[in-house]
């Protein structure tokens, strides 16, 4: 079961340091980030890639998107 991070309606940085709260949490697994603008995508798809973390999928959901991390 991933774990799920609803950073809509939050302006960059926050989705980002939640992501990476998260990440830092887990270590290893899946999360699923929620957000509600292209800016917040792009950047907290980059963040958990440097963390190296891969991007499984990037789904948009209502008038956001779904971001699927996993790291083994």
């Amino acid at each position: 079961m991933a774990e799920i991070v609803d950073a809509r309606g939050l302006s960059c940085p926050e989705p980002v340091l939640l992501t990476l709260e998260a990440i830092k949490r887990l270590d290893k697994g899946e999360i699923e980030i929620l957000v509600d603008t292209d800016t917040s995508k792009e950047n907290v798809s980059r963040a958990a890639s440097s963390m190296g973390w891969s991007i499984e999928d990037i789904s948009t959901e209502g008038t956001g998107y779904r971001i699927k991390i996993k790291k083994e």
